[in-house]
């Protein structure tokens, strides 16, 4: 993996997230380029948000989402969110998921989160070793979700 290339997107790098995130939810439908527009510069400006992006030979290939919290416990630590993890169909079962979580983690550790955690929507053993892997660990805490409606 030695032309890989890990590094936080930029608001030019729009387009390549986008594909990528068809990869996640191909499902999802298409919202107008005004809204992703406007969704990306206001990702682009909130303090301890960073989009990783990882490129091999000029293409996009993977991302991940980090948010660190700030944080009124554990010494006034900040904690970490990850979300949005994607590696493109064509790169899977090659290291680089598990690098931009790296990357990630890394960037997390070193603003003094205390810890990390994400979700994941999969029921598949195999995205569950996945994360293990990458370094989280299942069954430490328990998960909810709420949706509007």
């Amino acid at each position: 993996m030695t032309d890989l290339r890990i590094r936080a997107a930029a608001a030019d790098d729009l387009p390549a997230l986008l594909a990528l995130y068809r990869h996640l939810n191909h499902e999802d439908p298409t919202p107008p380029p005004e809204l992703t527009a406007a969704a990306w510069q206001a990702m682009l400006a909130m303090p301890g948000l960073t989009v990783f992006l990882a490129e091999r030979g000029g293409e996009a290939v993977a991302t991940c989402t980090l948010i660190q919290v700030p944080n009124l416990t554990r010494g006034t630590r900040p904690y970490a969110f990850v979300e949005n993890v994607v590696t493109h169909a064509d790169h899977r079962r090659q290291g680089i998921g598990r690098a931009v979580l790296a990357a990630a983690l890394a960037a997390a550790w070193q603003a003094g989160c205390y810890k990390a955690m994400l979700l994941t929507g999969s029921k598949q053993d195999s995205t569950f070793r996945f994360y293990e892997g990458a370094g989280f660990r299942r069954g430490e805490k328990t998960g909810f979700i709420a949706r509007p409606g």
